[in-house]
C-alpha cells in the first residue's frame, strides 16, 4: 500500500439494514491477508467518508467539528485517510501495527484504524467536554465500520487495550491531538 487516491467507493446495494445489524459482532481472529483496495476504499468511506456535496460525512460529529482523523496502520506504514479527496496520505513509514495495542493480533491484522481527535477544532469547550464529544464522535465512526464489516463478512473489533501516550508519541501528535480508540479489521480466520 502507498499514498494514493482510493477507488471510488461503492455506495449502492448491500444487505438490508436489519440483516447487517443481526450480523454485527466483534472478532479477534483474523487472517493475515491484506484487504483488497476496493474493500479498504469502501471501509474508509463508510467509516468517515464525505457523502454530501456540502462536505457532510457518513458519521456525525458534534457541531459538525469533524475533529476525528482516521489513520490506517498497515504493514507498509501508517497513512492518513483524507475524506475530502478520498485518498490515503503518507503519515509514518514502517510497520507499527504492534504499537496499536497489547493484544497479539494487533501486530498481524491487515489494518488497524487509529482514531485521532484534534481538540483544537473544538473551540473553547472545557477539556472534559472535548474528551466526551471526541469519544462519542469516534463511536459513531466505529459503528459505521462495524456495520460495513458485518455487511462484507469481515472480522473487526474495537480496542482500548493500548498504550495511548506511547502511541501519541510514536505518531508525533501535538498536545491538542490524542488517540481515542483503535479498531482492527481483516478477513475472518
Amino acid at each position: 500500500m502507498k499514498a494514493m487516491k482510493l477507488p471510488t467507493p461503492s455506495t449502492t446495494g448491500g444487505k438490508p439494514l436489519m440483516e447487517v445489524l443481526a450480523a454485527r459482532a466483534s472478532s479477534r481472529e483474523f487472517r493475515a491477508d491484506a484487504l483488497d483496495l476496493n474493500t479498504l476504499s469502501n471501509l474508509l468511506w463508510a467509516t468517515a467518508g464525505v457523502n454530501r456535496a456540502d462536505g457532510g460525512r457518513t458519521a456525525p460529529t458534534a457541531r459538525n467539528w469533524q475533529e476525528i482523523d482516521v489513520l490506517v496502520a498497515a504493514p507498509e506504514g501508517i497513512f492518513r485517510y483524507n475524506p475530502k479527496e478520498h485518498s490515503l496520505e503518507d503519515f509514518l513509514a514502517g510497520d507499527h501495527r504492534a504499537a496499536t495495542g497489547r493484544q497479539d493480533f494487533a501486530a498481524v491484522v491487515p489494518v488497524n484504524l487509529i482514531f485521532v481527535a484534534d481538540y483544537a477544532l473544538m473551540g473553547d469547550r472545557p477539556q472534559e467536554q472535548k474528551a466526551w464529544f471526541a469519544a462519542t464522535d469516534t463511536a459513531f465512526m466505529v459503528q459505521n465500520a462495524y456495520l460495513f464489516c458485518a455487511q462484507e463478512g469481515l472480522a473487526t473489533v474495537i480496542r482500548n487495550a493500548l498504550e495511548k501516550e506511547p502511541l501519541n508519541k510514536l505518531l508525533g501528535l501535538p498536545a491538542n491531538k490524542t488517540v481515542t480508540l483503535v479498531q482492527s479489521v481483516g478477513y475472518k480466520a
